[in-house]
């Protein structure tokens, strides 16, 4: 998980992008026009449906359809991404009593996006906002791509967002279990408004997603492989009942922010030597504010004198670790607190072919107690022939931190458009993905908008 909004930090927790007028951008074709009203969200409580020019983030950037800010940090500035994508835009929300999303002004949870180009490839590809984002937020690292290659595509802001989403629900763990209905929700509408834009169903649909977004992909493909052909797993937060998890990574993070913790604990805690030159930054933005959150969500009453943030708190007080987080020893707790986890749990039963990419230094979900542990999980659960696991080498938790690292670090983003494009050629064509290995980074050339996951030349993006 990241904090609200990515990089810079400040922008992330406070900033809401500047949209203008809801005027289209322009009409894509009569025809085309003409039929957009048809497409009916099933289930929406309100929908607004606009043709487009270009669906992509190049055509939509400083309009209502889309978010930029939202999107911030989580690609490299150097990203390319394609543009010209004609088609529909559906903006709506379904029926929900919280209200932390201000999108549109509509100040109403469980809002989505779908779009619907014109040039449709017979597929749908679906994501959960990363982190506590809204649902424009993988615009360009996800839409933009896929959009182009013929796909419709779906995203929801997971029923709740922002740094105090965990006070929707009456129980602890009820937030994040609402990610997992709205997911399964907006799966089940979106192909059904897909059927009556293009007059059948989609022949394929693909879940994906990054940080929560890949729990999501990684619960959907557990709890309902029914409605899914596969999904591509980009370094999912891993919640297991007896395993790995944040908050037993986090508390040593913020103890050593504390000076209660040392290097060796951090390494003995799950993360990678080599990650040091980040951890600066972490302590700064995301350490803090990410344990106080969580733990807020499934365990409220450990500590009244320091509750989650809110959205009425200062900059100073979300990021601000509480001290008695430092401390927090998650194998001590109640145990209602393990029955909170348990309810959103992860079990490695995935039912439908997955790839899983996690980059080696991640210093917010070290691979090592994440996706490392998930992947045995699969392995136990003898679902392993469904899984590839690839480690990106100097991959780290948000692409964006490449532009301050050049020289360190390497983007995620090439690789992921690789495994989706191996996703792809495994379930429709046969062609198995290389085997689990390690990325490593090339010596040269664009590391940016190229990645190769096996042997031979990369791909330029």
């Amino acid at each position: 998980m990241r904090p609200s909004r990515g990089v810079p930090l400040l922008a992330a927790v406070l900033a809401a992008a500047a949209l203008t007028a809801p005027t289209p951008a322009g009409a894509a074709g009569d025809d085309h026009c003409a039929r957009q009203d048809r497409v009916r969200v099933p289930g929406a409580a309100h929908q607004r449906s606009a043709c487009l020019d270009d669906l992509t983030t190049t055509g939509l950037a400083g309009t209502p359809y889309t978010d930029m800010a939202d999107q911030a940090g989580l690609t490299a500035s150097a990203t390319r991404s394609p543009s010209g994508v004609p088609g529909v835009q559906i903006d709506g929300y379904f029926p929900d009593s919280s209200h932390f999303n201000d999108t549109h002004g509509w100040r109403h949870d469980a809002q989505f996006v779908i779009r619907l180009p014109d040039r449709w490839n017979g597929g749908l590809v679906v994501t959960g906002a990363p982190g506590n984002r809204k649902q424009y937020a993988t615009d360009k690292a996800i839409s933009d791509q896929v959009l182009a290659r013929g796909y419709a595509y779906a995203a929801t802001d997971k029923g709740n967002s922002g740094v105090d989403f965990y006070r929707d629900g009456k129980r602890p763990g009820d937030a994040i279990a609402e990610w997992h209905t709205r997911t399964t929700q907006l799966t089940r509408a979106a192909q059904r408004a897909v059927a009556q834009r293009y007059g059948h169903a989609p022949r394929r649909t693909y879940m994906t997603g990054v940080s929560n977004g890949g729990y999501l992909t990684r619960w959907q493909l557990e709890r309902h492989p029914g409605l899914y052909d596969g999904g591509v797993d980009w370094e999912g937060t891993l919640w297991a009942a007896g395993g790995g998890q944040p908050l037993r990574s986090l508390p040593v993070a913020v103890a050593r922010m504390f000076g209660a913790a040392t290097d060796e604990d951090m390494y003995a805690a799950g993360f990678a030597r080599g990650s040091e030159f980040l951890w600066p930054y972490h302590e700064k933005a995301y350490w803090g504010v990410t344990q106080k959150i969580y733990r807020a969500e499934f365990d409220p009453a450990y500590d009244p004198g320091c509750p989650g943030p809110s959205a009425g708190s200062t900059t100073e007080q979300i990021l601000a670790p509480c001290p008695s987080d430092a401390s927090y020893d998650y194998a001590s707790r109640p145990a209602s607190v393990h029955r909170a986890v348990e309810r959103v749990a992860l079990t490695g039963r995935i039912g439908r072919p997955m790839i899983t990419l996690h980059g080696d230094l991640d210093a917010l979900l070290p691979k090592s107690t994440d996706s490392d542990a998930y992947d045995r999980m699969i392995e136990a659960s003898g679902r392993g022939g469904m899984h590839r696991y690839y480690t990106v080498q100097d991959g780290t938790h948000v692409d964006g931190l490449y532009d301050a690292y050049p020289d360190l670090l390497r983007p995620i983003l090439p690789c992921y458009r690789s495994a989706f494009d191996a996703l792809v050629a495994w379930v429709e064509r046969g062609v198995a993905p290389p085997a689990d290995r390690t990325i490593n980074k090339p010596a040269g050339g664009d590391v940016v908008n190229s990645c190769a996951l096996g042997t031979g030349e990369a791909v330029t993006r």
